[in-house]
């Protein structure tokens, strides 16, 4: 498969990484098997940049990774303001990893506001990186600090490095004629670079970046990686910060690795099933936060046969990418919670026409507006039943950033195949977050394959269904595959307007047919864990990486716990009813206020255990962690 411009990473064994073309300051190396840093500071800062080129430096050098973005619900917020903050959690690891970490081992504050926006979530003893040049007293009152925590004595829990980050910028371009503007667009690459160093990070993976992005701007170039090495070479004049830590690679199998976001797994997941069905595809969206970085993706890989077209609304969207499908493409289209909200009349329609269309779902806080940059799993509800009249679909979610290059080709497959809409579900944590990701190659990969109606002697019957309730997919045009869609009730066979009430009732019912044989055509829940006991812990979509970390510390510790996960939501695995009657209890981790723990409840009648989360933020690991003991602790009693 094509690596689609990203740099892969190899992975013989023992494989030695580059280092770095600059002098390393001298100080004593201590290992550690991982570590978790917030970069953090306002949108301008660009903490996006840095921690994503510190991500990649990292996935090169051969570590797990593991990111959560977490830019500010308000688009504009003033600048130096607690509402404007801006954060960028990685995790880097020896082994992979399936969360961002719970909490800081280090922690970049830009200015006063990012301080106190997250001084908390740093553990005792651990590093603070400050821009001193910040700590004004404008930028002080506006974060809300009475006295400078600089010098009040407040951060002596902590390793403070305190870098005057415009100074030590200015000095390192002063030789490179730069306007001003781009002077300020150097600051980044001095963090980045001490990052580097405290971290063991490979400097070689950003300043290649830096040739390529800038290769039209030499000045640019010299001046960027200036800066990244003043940051990388400040530690030798800072006496407190001599300590380097390491982090030895991650023991993966061999193969081609990469970094990659959700909406990157989302992009080549399209790209490779266009590929495989060799049908062309038309994806349409409206730029709403935070679905929009779907149209960047896909319009920067510029593939022949994937159409991209921004629509003027999300109504326009669905309907550009269910006419595609009528007229025998791959209609896809991106939106998010208030967006799903307007597509539910187009989603009717496809379903009454039972025709195949893939609707992308990336959830955020709501309701309305709600918070745009904030994850939530509330739209469970939504998906399931927010249409008018009995009007049944396929619902899929999506567990991590990679799991989207292969939920969506899932959502293909099934869509073409059982001729229904799929909503696949997925939020912010999981489409902007990135992980390190194993690079299959297309021969590696299950096919997809798409049949469509052929001329035959009979007349053609387009509502004429096989064994699992499918109709016949036929491409308009074709001689003898004249038929009618459309919203009004068909007539069995034939696909005539029908308003006869028992005819009515034998198409709904085999529509909820045709969905319900779609478990057949799906995997069984797979358990992790005793097969029988205590507890299972079940979960869907986003909260996965927490729930796997959270049972394995509690499996460690003796406790008699599993867990499984739900990325088939309608239909469920055919064998869930068995899985849930083989446990004690069943406790389920949902960022809503328990919309999958009342589905269960109400069709296996199972007591399960709701655990909610509603704040725009995903699990820790150890409020699960937590709540497990208490309920091991409250069975056992």
């Amino acid at each position: 498969m094509a690596s689609h411009g990203k740099r892969l990473t190899k992975i013989p064994p023992q494989a030695t990484p580059k280092t770095a073309a600059v002098k390393k300051p001298r100080g004593s190396v201590e290992d550690r098997d991982a570590v978790v840093i917030r970069f953090s500071g306002d949108a301008a800062d660009g903490m996006q940049l840095v921690a994503t080129q510190f991500t990649a430096a990292s996935t090169q050098y051969g570590s797990g990774v593991f990111t959560l973005p977490d830019p500010p619900a308000e688009i504009r917020a003033p600048a130096g303001t607690l509402a404007g903050v801006a954060n960028f959690q990685v995790h880097v690891s020896k082994s992979a990893v399936q969360t961002p970490g719970d909490t800081l081992d280090a922690l970049v504050a830009m200015n006063p506001a990012a301080l106190k926006a997250n001084l908390a979530d740093l553990s005792a003893g651990g590093i603070l990186i400050v821009n001193t040049d910040t700590f004004n007293a404008d930028e002080l009152s506006k974060a809300g600090y009475v006295s400078n925590p600089l010098v009040d004595g407040s951060l002596s829990n902590y390793r403070v490095i305190a870098v005057a980050l415009d100074q030590l910028n200015r000095s390192a371009v002063a030789q490179v004629s730069l306007s001003g503007p781009e002077t300020g667009r150097c600051r980044n690459f001095c963090i980045l670079g001490l990052a580097c160093w405290l971290f063991s990070r490979p400097l070689e993976p950003t300043s290649r970046w830096i040739r390529d992005t800038y290769a039209k701007n030499p000045a640019m170039i010299e001046a960027a990686n200036r800066a990244l090495a003043a940051g990388y070479q400040y530690p030798g004049t800072f006496a407190t910060s001599s300590v380097q830590y390491r982090i030895p690679k991650a023991t993966l199998p061999a193969g081609r690795y990469r970094k990659i976001t959700g909406n990157e797994a989302i992009a080549l997941g399209l790209l490779t099933a266009v590929h495989q069905t060799k049908r062309p595809m038309v994806f349409a969206s409206f730029p709403l936060a935070p679905a929009n970085e779907l149209l960047h993706k896909l319009c920067e890989k510029k593939q022949p046969d994937v159409h991209v077209i921004q629509a003027e609304d999300d109504i326009a969207a669905i309907n550009l990418a269910l006419g595609a499908s009528f007229a025998g493409a791959i209609g896809v289209t991106a939106t998010t919670s208030p967006g799903l909200s307007l597509q539910s009349e187009t989603l009717g329609l496809a379903v009454m026409s039972e025709l195949p269309c893939v609707v992308i779902d990336v959830q955020r806080a709501g309701p309305s507006a709600g918070m745009p940059s904030k994850s939530e799993q509330a739209d469970l509800a939504l998906a399931m039943n927010g249409r008018h009249g009995e009007c049944p679909l396929v619902v899929l979610a999506m567990a991590t950033p990679a799991d989207g290059f292969d939920i969506i080709r899932e959502a293909i497959r099934l869509a073409t195949r059982h001729m229904t809409p799929v909503i696949v579900l997925a939020d912010g944590f999981v489409t902007t977050g990135a992980e390190v990701w194993p690079v299959p190659t297309l021969a590696e990969l299950p096919p997809i394959k798409i049949e469509f109606a052929g001329r035959t002697d009979r007349p053609f019957l387009p509502y004429q269904r096989d064994g699992n309730f499918v109709r016949p997919w036929a491409i308009p045009g074709t001689p003898g595959l004249e038929h009618r869609v459309g919203g009004l009730e068909k007539e069995a066979g034939s696909g005539n307007v029908s308003f006869d009430p028992i005819n009515h009732e034998a198409m709904a019912q085999a529509r909820a047919q045709k969905i319900a044989r779609v478990a057949d055509d799906i995997p069984l829940l797979d358990v992790v864990g005793p097969s029988r006991g205590e507890l299972l812990v079940l979960g869907w979509g986003s909260t996965h990486g927490a729930i796997a970390a959270a049972v394995e510390r509690c499996q460690r510790r003796g406790m008699s716990v599993a867990r499984a996960h739900l990325r088939h939501l309608n239909p469920l695995p055919k064998n869930l009813a068995d899985v849930l009657q083989r446990y004690r209890r069943v406790l389920i981790p949902e960022l809503n206020s328990g919309q999958l723990c009342k589905l269960l409840r109400a069709e296996f009648l199972v007591d399960a255990i709701s655990l909610s989360k509603v704040q725009g933020r995903p699990f820790l690991v150890s409020e699960l962690e937590r709540k497990i003991g208490e309920v091991v602790r409250a069975d056992a009693g």
